[in-house]
């Protein structure tokens, strides 16, 4: 028999396997569309009956992504699957009881404009194996999600991360989970959002830890650079910079013009291009979250690969790397050691993928099939895949796992606590 947990939202079914429980496509907030795509997230008002949750949601709009030989399906999932209900979390399970285990809520990466929970790599067995409950959480992303507009609230895919963290918060319990116990953490965008949440009073409470995995705590456009941003969408679509104009515009638009924002000089008297033309969204604010934590007692689990740049295939992937990774990451680690009553730990990850005929490396995201423990999958071998044809090094998905899910359980993933001079210099 199909496992239920009832939701203060309504009954929802989930699948059961060898592994324990997953449910899938539980909605958080209400389905943005129209002009709401550009208002806060609002409550989903429930439903009867089962809900049935056994298959994945539809994700937000998003374009393709293309890195030639190199095969990124699993990292970025399968596109845009259309549908409006895409505000969901998925949440695996060791059981929907009253286990009360340690909750790990991860947020995904993709420049702020693709992923989604839909991607391989998430695949959360490992952690409800190991006991945890896993979270993956779908937000809005592109125009819909970051553009800044005066007349619409800013950074809207923050604050459907922050909605998340509230359905955490007040429907975890239902699927064996710890409320008090929960650890945030994200990948690239999604760990620039997570350290977004360590400056954002309304994030207070939400959770007891993060992890932060190849974000930036410099990553934030000034209002000046969010400026250029939007008056380009504005004019590639030949509207007023209004969310009501926006509002009625279709999200295939949205997409088309992305090449027309793609490449805008950003860099401005006081500030450079934060993710180095990478993108042209990101988080919008007064002072970049690393210069702005609230301090409080969240412990922080903060690092990068080692070649971070390499993925992107830039002449210069090193200086690439360290600008927009690197140096935001220390300083992030430094700030939160100099402002916070909780832990800081450091880590830095080398193993080189063999991928591309051995140039991929230490590259961004090749961490992430060894956090969620999936390195032997073949999917990620061959000659196109993350990892290239070599297998996966034993023991490094165990250890690297089970750091995180050692943090996740006691703050502690089994090293010592950050040291500037060590990891820094």
């Amino acid at each position: 028999m199909s496992p239920q947990a009832e939701t203060p939202a309504g009954v929802v079914r989930g699948r059961r396997d060898s592994f324990g429980e997953l449910y899938r496509a539980i909605p958080y907030a209400a389905a943005p569309h129209g002009p709401g795509r550009f208002r806060p997230p609002a409550p989903h008002p429930g439903w009867s009956g089962v809900r049935d949750g056994t298959g994945p949601s539809p994700t937000a709009p998003q374009p393709v992504r293309d890195f030639g030989r190199l095969d990124m399906n699993p990292y970025f999932g399968p596109g845009w699957v259309r549908g409006e209900e895409y505000l969901t979390v998925d949440v695996r399970t060791p059981a929907a009881d009253d286990g009360k285990r340690p909750v790990l809520v991860f947020v995904h990466g993709g420049g702020f404009v693709t992923g989604s929970t839909r991607a391989a790599l998430y695949d959360g067995r490992a952690f409800a194996r190991d006991g945890v409950v896993l979270v993956t959480v779908n937000y809005r992303l592109g125009v819909p999600g970051f553009l800044d507009l005066e007349d619409a609230p800013a950074n809207r895919g923050l604050l459907d991360v922050l909605a998340a963290l509230g359905w955490v918060r007040d429907t975890v319990a239902v699927f064996g989970g710890d409320p008090d116990n929960v650890t945030v953490f994200g990948q690239s965008a999604g760990a620039t959002l997570t350290g977004a949440l360590l400056a954002t009073p309304q994030a207070k409470g939400l959770f007891r830890r993060a992890i932060i995995q190849s974000g930036s705590g410099t990553g934030a456009f000034t209002p000046e650079q969010a400026a250029r941003v939007t008056a380009a969408a504005a004019s590639a679509l030949g509207i007023e910079s209004t969310a009501e104009a926006f509002g009625e515009i279709p999200d295939e638009r949205f997409l088309e013009i992305l090449p027309a924002l793609a490449g805008l000089d950003l860099r401005t008297e006081t500030a450079s291009d934060p993710l180095a033309g990478l993108s042209p969204f990101s988080l919008v604010l007064p002072v970049q979250p690393a210069d702005g934590l609230l301090g409080g007692d969240v412990d922080l689990l903060i690092g990068t690969t080692t070649e971070e740049g390499n993925l992107y295939g830039a002449a210069n992937p090193g200086e690439l790397g360290e600008t927009l990774f690197g140096a935001g990451t220390a300083r992030m680690a430094r700030a939160h050691a100099r402002s916070s009553d909780g832990r800081t730990y450091v880590y830095s990850f080398g193993y080189r993928s063999t991928a591309l005929d051995g140039r991929l490396g230490a590259a961004h995201t090749v961490e992430l099939p060894f956090v969620f423990d999936v390195a032997d999958e073949p999917w990620l071998h061959g000659d196109a895949g993350l990892l290239g044809p070599d297998p996966a090094p034993d023991g490094l998905a165990a250890r690297m796992h089970g750091a995180w899910v050692a943090f996740a359980k006691t703050g502690d993933p089994g090293w010592g606590e950050y040291d500037a001079v060590e990891f820094f210099g």
